[in-house]
């Protein structure tokens, strides 16, 4: 028997664990973003760090870690102050400064995001000043223009953060108009069988992608695009959720502060009934599922085919039906 035949590597028993992280191949701006610190919120604890500022008028001591977020939060304030793309940090997900709907001014900084910007010992914060409330109602109506609005066939419907803030800030016109080039729209992905896709929802908070990234560490989602063309994408390079290497947690869907993410089983369960209108038909163009790539059970086809090249391809383009 020849000695030169390979045999199969074994394991380091003694150091068994991947030396490499496992979002090596994660692309910037998703997976690689350092991790998010976990924020002690007991403002009774760590006294001495403690930081006491005046918002509103009003004397609050948060600790020394909190944003003017949290401080904004822990009183009734003057004007009310939203934050869709900030997210419970003890979920890692934390804020993100993207949508800038939580403006405040400070006496020291000017007008700054109050998610992301640290509460010093001593800061005067007003949430009702010209300057702050205009910047709140400019951004909100920035991420209306993206947005296509079709609330009442929208499976989150009253149960949408958007749309409480539009209706808490009396949005009756948005100044820049709504996103309502039908032609323009981007297809409905109802390609998978468990997590529908509507970009035109999307106001790109990066909320899913933290979640499916830095908390479920599965590295599906990220941000792609530039400019307008900046969308939700898909770490394979996918075109549909079905493609993708998704595993079906829906942590992605459960943080979506829109209708862009929605678990299958409630895509319409907030609808209005409306005899032959439905979220689908006013959307005009779906990419449907491909049954026969489905199997009951097997809840991410693609994520099982990886490290299989045979099965890496697609083995056909996902139909698309238009309706309009």
């Amino acid at each position: 028997m020849s000695t030169d035949q390979s045999t199969p590597r074994v394991p380091d028993v003694e150091n068994p664990q991947p030396t490499m992280p496992l979002t090596e191949d994660i692309r910037p701006g998703t997976a690689n973003d350092p991790p998010v610190e976990i924020v002690e919120r007991d403002r009774t604890a760590d006294a001495d760090r403690a930081a006491t500022l005046t918002v509103d008028g009003e004397s609050v001591t948060v600790s020394a870690e909190s944003t003017l977020l949290d401080a904004t939060e822990a009183i009734d304030t003057d004007d009310y102050v939203p934050a869709l793309c900030s997210y419970d940090d003890h979920d890692e997900i934390g804020p993100r400064s993207e949508c800038r709907t939580c403006m405040v001014e400070t006496e020291e900084h000017g007008v700054v995001p109050s998610c992301s910007f640290p509460a010093e010992d001593g800061m005067t914060v007003r949430t009702d000043t010209t300057e702050a409330s205009e910047a709140r109602d400019v951004n909100l109506d920035l991420l209306l223009s993206n947005h296509n609005l079709r609330c009442t066939t929208c499976g989150k419907n009253g149960r949408c953060e958007l749309q409480d803030v539009s209706i808490e800030n009396d949005v009756a016109e948005p100044r820049y108009g709504v996103f309502d080039e039908r032609d323009a729209y981007e297809p409905l992905d109802d390609s998978s069988p468990f997590i529908q896709i509507d970009r035109n929802k999307c106001i790109l908070c990066n909320r899913c992608v933290e979640a499916c990234n830095d908390v479920q560490v599965e590295g599906v989602l990220r941000i792609e695009g530039s400019g307008e063309d900046t969308r939700i994408g898909f770490q394979n390079d996918a075109e549909t959720m079905m493609d993708s290497t998704c595993v079906s947690c829906g942590h992605c869907a459960t943080v979506c502060p829109t209708g862009a993410l929605v678990e299958q089983g409630l895509t319409d369960a907030a609808t209005i009934p409306a005899p032959g209108f439905t979220q689908k038909n006013s959307i005009g163009k779906t990419v449907e599922a491909e049954n026969d790539r489905f199997q009951p059970g097997q809840a991410t086809p693609m994520k099982g085919d990886q490290g299989d090249e045979s099965a890496a391809e697609p083995t056909a383009e996902s139909p698309a039906t238009e309706d309009d």
